[in-house]
């Protein structure tokens, strides 16, 4: 068999080590291909021509942006197997990976169990019940055909104005640390052997984990969302980095760059954080994700001179960009930049290394489409026992009035009626809060449950 022949090639042999299949595939990739695996593009923007023709590396649903409205999953299924029979028609028929934020439990799709946000996980205290909430989540996640979830949140609370308070686990970073096991739910547990810093996963049950958002998200000043968490590098690794050291201990796949700002520096243009303190010092291997138009969030204001943006971004560290829309411009820009010189082919082998490294380890190669067989574990009756179980145990009474003869609390037991008053108190959509269905959540019945 001649050595030229598609058969022979390393990348596509299932039992060769991936660091070898990383390398010889990246030695046959032309510079479109290479910008493409690092475009993120939104699904309503995908189309069969765009990602085999752009070789675009990755898909991603925005929160509401479903297949149709009440999908199921096996809708998501086929949208995805769709989008992937794409890529595999490409050139080299490298797969995509399909990312959506299930941040409690895979909520974006109709029928899919819910679980209690991170902050209410927070008070159960019990990491053993978060691992087995990943691991579910991961289940009905994958019975979808998604490979990738924006989870966990590991910010540490600083300020409960922050409008995102309620994705942070605690205001106490040893109890996000603790927390971050949803990691090992979602990915499987690496054994003790396993590469510090390299990216893990266990097998076709367990789903790619993303740990967000890097770093110091949840300490800005006054709670300001995406704005400039104001410390010392002692204090900022003290508090907001340290749980990232526990999801990378983890073999946590991939990081998602941050919003806001440290004294007054943008996280996705940040070097030093980026890739001196993640890459080099905490020695983390998998790949860095930009979030949401994170580089228009670069320049003031924001959006203008998006080229600039582009090349401060990537250098700094960013592999992967979530565009989401934009991919012709970004593409163009990126093209500019490193036939200019501006951006170094090394650091475009660099971020190319890291996302194949994730895919060859995830086995996309081996397994690119959806399995069917986990279509039952959706919304079913054990996963829906785990959740009553997290809502149990979250639960936190607050006690009212200061009356020592009259206490409020413990409830009269004896008592016939108890009056639960409320827009939420009869209301599932308000009582699954957000990133239920759309980013800020909806009223009424907007899933099933009870």
């Amino acid at each position: 068999m001649a050595e030229t022949e598609e058969s022979s090639w390393v990348y596509k042999n299932r039992d060769a080590p991936v660091e070898a299949r990383v390398k010889d595939l990246l030695s046959r990739m032309t510079l479109p291909e290479k910008i493409g695996q690092m475009t993120q593009i939104e699904r309503s923007v995908a189309s069969p021509q765009v990602i085999t023709n752009s070789f675009i590396g990755s898909v991603q649903s925005g929160a509401g942006s479903w297949p149709l409205e009440d999908a199921k999953s096996s809708d998501w299924a086929d949208m995805i197997d769709g989008f992937q029979r794409s890529a595999l028609a490409s050139r080299l028929g490298i797969p995509i990976i399909y990312g959506t934020d299930a941040v409690h439990g895979n909520n974006n799709v109709y029928g899919a169990t819910v679980f209690p946000h991170n902050i209410g996980l927070g008070a159960t205290r019990d990491a053993d019940l978060v691992k087995r909430i990943g691991a579910a989540t991961a289940l009905e996640i994958r019975a979808s055909g998604v490979h990738w979830t924006f989870a966990p949140c590991v910010a540490v609370l600083g300020d409960p104005r922050w409008g995102r308070c309620y994705e942070s686990y605690s205001e106490a970073a040893k109890i996000v640390c603790e927390m971050s096991l949803l990691i090992s739910g979602l990915q499987g547990e690496p054994p003790e052997e396993h590469p510090y810093g390299y990216p893990f996963l266990a097998g076709r049950n367990n789903v790619i984990a993303c740990a967000k958002h890097f770093v110091g998200d949840g300490g800005t000043e006054k709670g300001l969302s995406e704005g400039n968490t104001i410390t010392s590098y002692e204090d900022l690794e003290k508090i907001h980095v340290a749980p990232y050291l526990n999801c990378i201990a983890q073999g946590v796949s991939t990081v998602m760059a941050s919003f806001s700002s440290w004294n007054g520096s943008r996280l996705h243009s940040d070097y030093f954080l980026l890739t001196e303190v993640l890459k080099q010092k905490l020695g983390f291997k998998g790949f860095l994700v930009s979030d949401w138009d994170g580089l228009e969030t670069i320049s003031e204001p924001e959006g203008s001179n998006y080229r600039n943006c582009v090349k401060l971004g990537i250098n700094a560290g960013i592999d992967m960009v979530m565009v989401p829309f934009k991919y012709e411009q970004f593409i163009q820009d990126m093209t500019d930049l490193v036939e200019s010189g501006e951006i170094p082919m090394a650091r475009v082998n660099d971020a190319v290394e890291r996302i194949l490294r994730v895919k060859f380890v995830a086995g996309l190669f081996e397994h690119p489409l959806a399995d069917r067989s986990l279509l039952g574990t959706v919304g079913c009756k054990e996963h829906r026992e785990v959740a009553r179980e997290a809502v149990r145990k979250s639960l936190v009474l607050l006690k009212n009035g200061k009356n020592a003869d009259t206490p409020f609390l413990p409830l009269d037991r004896n008592a016939k009626r108890i009056l639960v008053v409320g827009m939420h108190a009869n209301d599932l959509g308000n009582q699954c809060g957000g990133w239920t269905k759309i980013k800020s959540g909806q009223s009424g019945r907007i899933t099933i449950g009870s």
